[in-house]
This record gives structure tokens, C-alpha cells and sequence, in this order.
């Protein structure tokens, strides 16, 4: 052991020199280098209007001007929807004129900072699209609902949505409606906690389509999430199917959670309980 160990320092001596000779040609070589000029990455061409590759352009599948509709709705978009890239909202709001359409990113909306949001939401004649044992058909609201209307909609993971329905009181004075469909999401590029569940843009194309009597406004904003989604699709992207399916056919492949209120809700999915 004590020779192995002599034998090494003594490599180390020996090639102590080496490395510092080295180290002065490889010094020598470094500040030649950054005398050479940077080539810069030259950013894919983005259209302006949808801020996507030109090749894959979702401009032809919006409407060439705007939808005239009477129905005004309130985005209330959770900060973590607007870093996401492929989110539905800018969709949505490009079919629409701007003053049918506003967006409001947070997590709480208090009165004092929000007048105009505290106004909406006091009005006789705003809705909030959120599902639950209290919430209305809207199908059927509709019916008796004079016009113009007022619909507010939350943007956001179910437990993000949840946590803004129940902590801005705001939230408690416009009648809380939902839609009665039992489509299932065209938005297959993420994955969604049951078969049912619709994105922000899918909401609001069918509750606008009720509002406005007009089935056509649905299909019209349809439209470019279903070339989104195939776009996605044709350059690698995967379908993805909801956490509902992937439980029923044994595949969800992720560690089952710990926490019972979580694992509960798992269940109740494979049991098809609506939660």
C-alpha cells in the first residue's frame, strides 16, 4: 500500500510540469478564441397576429373579422395558465372583438382593486360558468336571461379554479351556472382529469353558442384549437388521455398519492362519480 501510494505522488510530480505547460497552451488557445466572432441563432419567423412559426400559422383558422356577439366574458386566468405555451385563452380571444373578451390574471380580486370586476359581478344579469351541487343549466338560464349578459369564467387546473371560486367573495354574487354536455375535450394534446372535463376555450365556445342562440359561434372557435392540437400531433406531440381512462384501462403509470383526499378523488374517477 505505501509503494502503491509513493508511486502515485511521484506520478504527480512528474507531471506537474506537463499540466502547467499545458495549462498555458491550452490559456494561449482560449484567447484566440474569443477574438472570433459569435454566430448568432437566427429565431424562427413568427406571425405577429398569433405569435406561432409561420409554418404552423393559426391565422387561417380564425374568423376573418371578429364574432359579433352580444355576450361579454370575464377570463379569470390563474398566473400559472399564462407562462403555459399552448393555453386556449389567446385563441379564444382572437375570435372574439376586444370588448367581448377580457382577461384578468391573479389569484385574488378584491373590490377596492377591481371597481369594474365588483360592478360585473354585482350585476343582476352576470353569470359564473362553474359546475357544482348549486350551479344552474345554463341551457336553461338562458331561456329567461335578458341580453346583454355578463359571463365570467376561470382559467386555471381544477384545484387552481377552485381556490379562486372560494376566495374571492366576489365570486358569490353572480348565479352560478354549468354546462350540461357530455362531449368529450377536442384539447388532446393535455391531459384532462376526466373524459368530460372541457378546456377554457371549449367552455366558452359552447356557452356562447347557447347564449347567442347560434350553433355556428361553437364551430367557429373550435376551429383553431383543432388545428393546434393537429399541428402539435404531426410534429411529435402524443394524444393524451385523461386521468379518468387511464385509470379505468389500468395505464396511468405515475405513483398513486398519498394524500386520501387526493387518492378519494382517484377513486371516484375509476367508479365514474362525478366530483
Amino acid at each position: 500500500m505505501e509503494t502503491a501510494a509513493a508511486g502515485s505522488e511521484e506520478s504527480g510530480a512528474a507531471d506537474g510540469p506537463a499540466r502547467a505547460a499545458a495549462g498555458q497552451e491550452d490559456g494561449g488557445g482560449c484567447e484566440g478564441l474569443w477574438e472570433l466572432p459569435v454566430e448568432r441563432c437566427a429565431r424562427r419567423a413568427e406571425c405577429e397576429r398569433c405569435s406561432r412559426p409561420q409554418k404552423v400559422c393559426l391565422c387561417p383558422f380564425f374568423p376573418v373579422y371578429p364574432l359579433k356577439v352580444s355576450t361579454c366574458l370575464y377570463i379569470i386566468q390563474h398566473p400559472a395558465e399564462e407562462s403555459r405555451v399552448l393555453r386556449t385563452v389567446p385563441l379564444l380571444a382572437a375570435c372574439l372583438p376586444q370588448d367581448k373578451c377580457k382577461v384578468l390574471i391573479g389569484r385574488r380580486f378584491g373590490e377596492d382593486r377591481y371597481p369594474e370586476l365588483a360592478a360585473v359581478c354585482r350585476n343582476s344579469n352576470t353569470l359564473i360558468l362553474y359546475p357544482g351541487a348549486e350551479a344552474a343549466n345554463l341551457e336553461e338560464v338562458a331561456l329567461i336571461l335578458p341580453t346583454p349578459s355578463t359571463i365570467i369564467i376561470i382559467d386555471g387546473t381544477w384545484s387552481q379554479a377552485k381556490d379562486i371560486f372560494y376566495k374571492n367573495s366576489l365570486f358569490r354574487f353572480p348565479k352560478q351556472v354549468q354546462l350540461k354536455t357530455s362531449i368529450s375535450s377536442q384539447y388532446v394534446i393535455r391531459t384532462q382529469p376526466t373524459n368530460t372535463c372541457l378546456s377554457t376555450l371549449e367552455c366558452a365556445a359552447i356557452a356562447l353558442a347557447i347564449m347567442e342562440k347560434n350553433d355556428g359561434i361553437q364551430e367557429t372557435i373550435l376551429r383553431p384549437l383543432q388545428a393546434l392540437c393537429s399541428f402539435q400531433l404531426q410534429h411529435g406531440a402524443q394524444i393524451h388521455h385523461s386521468k379518468e381512462h387511464l385509470l379505468k384501462n389500468g395505464l396511468y403509470d405515475k405513483p398513486m398519492p398519498k394524500n386520501k383526499r387526493k387518492l378519494r378523488r382517484m377513486e371516484l374517477l375509476v367508479n365514474n362519480v362525478k366530483i
